[in-house]
């Protein structure tokens, strides 16, 4: 992304009424774009904001190319970094090499110590995929053994032409497993010591009634995606040409929010499959995220391709859920 394009970005959005003005980095790779980029960025938002404004940055990394100076820029400017860590080594090193066919897991690790003794705020990401289905446990456990408390597993789920997953996509009951047994890890040992970012969002549904995700929620209309020559799309895994909403450097934000493309798009996610109707678990996963369903956003009333697994882990996990979220609510009242 240009500079031109990012004060553009920047200036737009910035003058939208919001409580707090949120960006994510991500990419590809953002650390590719250099120290000075973000310190680009930060100068920019700070003499572009309105007295008041209050700003939050993100930043989703593989990690390999983490140092104390970035350490020291996420700290001075209170980043909070997500870091890709699949397991332990001989399970993140199967999918997450260099271009020398070389696992990353030890520089990843180092990565995180340089963020550690900054102070900087950071959780781990797992994608899980076919390298780390089969090993919830080793997973959870590697984690919390290296002082990761901040957990969230990401579903890899693919498809190939004919709606055929890809090779290292999951399986839907290997999806019902894995989060089960990472449930049964957590619960009651360290439901006050470790978050999953999962479990949290199910005990806010059951006792505030909001999703604070997206892919819980009943609308796709919580972001936008910037593309690194100002386009925009609605969805992060729907950067398709017909979903173009605009251009920083030629369209509002108020123009693009309020488009047809935008709406249609964001209530896509509440035309579900009949069979959802009857479902129990319905006011959880609203459908799933419709990437996840086989027929995409062409076709939004179809059946999500992990259905059974979700399934299955609500109902392994409601009755345990329900009496934290009891828990929770007495100790709001003070019993």
């Amino acid at each position: 992304m240009s500079l031109a394009v990012l004060e553009r970005m920047l200036a737009g959005y910035l003058q939208t009424p919001q409580p707090c003005h949120m960006f994510g980095w991500q990419g590809g790779e953002p650390s590719l774009m250099g120290v000075d980029f973000f310190r680009d960025v930060v100068r920019l938002q700070s003499s572009l904001a309105r007295p008041g404004t209050r700003i939050s940055n993100g930043f989703q990394t593989n990690g390999t190319l983490l140092s104390d100076e970035w350490a020291q820029l996420f700290a001075e400017y209170r980043f909070l970094v997500g870091v890709s860590v699949d397991g332990p080594a001989r399970i993140h090193d199967r999918f997450r090499v260099d271009l020398g066919e070389r696992g990353t897991h030890a520089r990843v690790w180092r990565g995180i110590a340089a963020l550690k003794r900054r102070g900087v705020e950071y959780n781990v990401l797992t994608l899980v995929s076919r390298s780390n289905v089969k090993h919830p446990e080793a997973v959870y456990d590697e984690l919390c053994k290296r002082g990761v408390f901040f957990h969230q597993y990401i579903e890899c789920v693919e498809f190939e032409k004919e709606n055929q997953p890809q090779p290292y996509a999951i399986r839907p009951e290997e999806w019902g497993d894995f989060l089960c047994r990472i449930f049964d890890r957590w619960y009651p040992r360290d439901v006050r010591r470790v978050s999953v970012r999962l479990f949290d969002t199910v005990l806010c549904q059951l006792v505030d009634g909001v999703s604070n995700t997206c892919a819980s929620g009943r609308s796709c209309d919580q972001y936008f995606v910037v593309e690194y020559n100002g386009d925009v799309y609605p969805c992060d895994f729907h950067v398709r040409e017909d979903l173009r909403l605009g251009n920083v450097l030629t369209d509002s934000w108020e123009s693009m929010q309020n488009s047809e493309a935008y709406r249609s798009f964001a209530s896509a996610k509440t035309r579900c499959n009949r069979a959802c109707d009857a479902c129990p678990w319905l006011r959880f996963c609203h459908g799933d995220c419709p990437k996840n369903r086989t027929g995409g956003v062409s076709k939004p009333d179809s059946l999500s391709y992990l259905c059974a697994g979700w399934k299955q882990f609500y109902a392994h996990t409601l009755p345990r859920f329900e009496q934290l979220a009891t828990e929770i609510r007495r100790m709001r009242i003070g019993l």
